[in-house]
């Protein structure tokens, strides 16, 4: 069935686009994941060469997202331009409280606003849909200092609403899991290296050969890898002939200790640590942080 013959999502598609051509000229930040690419593929239908898709890499960023990112915009058309981003020198970004993404956001939205002018827009646009706004989301607050502006939440989209939207604009990434960046696998209070996102992203890259595609590495204190696959995942993992390879192959990356979490895959599992006072209310950034 054409995804265009259904007038709900018609709706939302006609809404998303009147949305963004109020906005005049634009810069998507993208990271080629399904809401950002969804926001870059309607600002490009919207106001076409009114509008760049800015993706900001770092130590952060998982091994093959750039390139993916790159593929995905060509096969929109958009304009695309990749930036650096230096959250690793922010102290208050290596000391990795529950704040920590407060920082990251800080830092990108700070070199995008930077660069309004040299790429000839008026607004930063984010994918933030509707389902991030009752999370810890403390990127939200930095990007509310940056007048960033988020067309999925302003047209009410949801991440359900969002992949339908994807499916019908035929953008591989339809059904992508999340993948946010490395450094959000780290224990809260443990440092964020680049030693430590590396042998994350390398422990998940050997999952995902062994056929895995939703799954978390997390990192705890004592150089512990923390395990999340989806339940029905869980006795193959710990079958002796990939439990073995595993171990073998985590320890060699640098990890003392190879578990598995019974409790499978959870999207933001880590934020259980965060004491409740917090997640009401997002921390003040401190009158010592690093400016951008």
């Amino acid at each position: 069935m054409n995804a265009w013959t259904n007038p709900i999502l018609i709706a939302q598609r006609d809404r998303l686009l009147d949305t963004l051509r109020t906005y005049g000229r634009v810069a998507v930040a993208y990271s080629g994941g399904v809401d950002s690419a969804v926001v870059a593929q309607a600002a490009h239908l919207a106001l076409g060469s009114n509008t760049i898709a800015v993706t900001a890499v770092s130590d952060s960023l998982a091994a093959g997202e750039l390139e993916e990112a790159e593929a995905l915009a060509r096969r929109i058309g958009i304009a695309h331009r990749v930036i650096r981003t230096e959250e690793f020198a922010d102290p208050n970004y290596l000391r990795n409280n529950s704040d920590r993404c407060y920082f990251c956001k800080s830092e990108l939205y700070g070199r995008l606003s930077g660069l309004l002018g040299a790429l000839d827009v008026d607004v930063i646009a984010s994918g933030a849909n509707t389902d991030d706004a009752g999370d810890h989301r403390p990127g939200m607050k930095a990007a509310s200092e940056h007048g960033v502006r988020h067309p999925l939440q302003e047209c009410g989209l949801s991440k359900d609403d969002v992949r339908a939207l994807a499916k019908g604009w035929d953008l591989p990434t339809w059904d992508k899991p999340a993948t946010p960046c490395l450094s959000s696998r780290i224990a809260y209070g443990e440092e964020v290296t680049p030693e430590r996102v590396r042998m994350i992203d390398q422990a998940e890259s050997w999952l995902r050969q062994k056929g895995l595609r939703l799954l978390r590495v997390r990192y705890h204190k004592g150089d512990l890898a923390r395990i999340e696959v989806p339940l029905e995942e869980l006795v193959r993992l710990a079958s002796p002939e990939v439990r073995t390879g595993m171990i073998e192959a985590f320890r060699a990356l640098g990890f003392k200790f190879v578990t598995l979490d019974l409790e499978g895959f959870r999207s933001g599992s880590l934020n259980t640590l965060i004491p409740i006072e917090l997640l009401q209310r997002p921390a003040a950034r401190p009158s010592s942080a690093a400016t951008h």
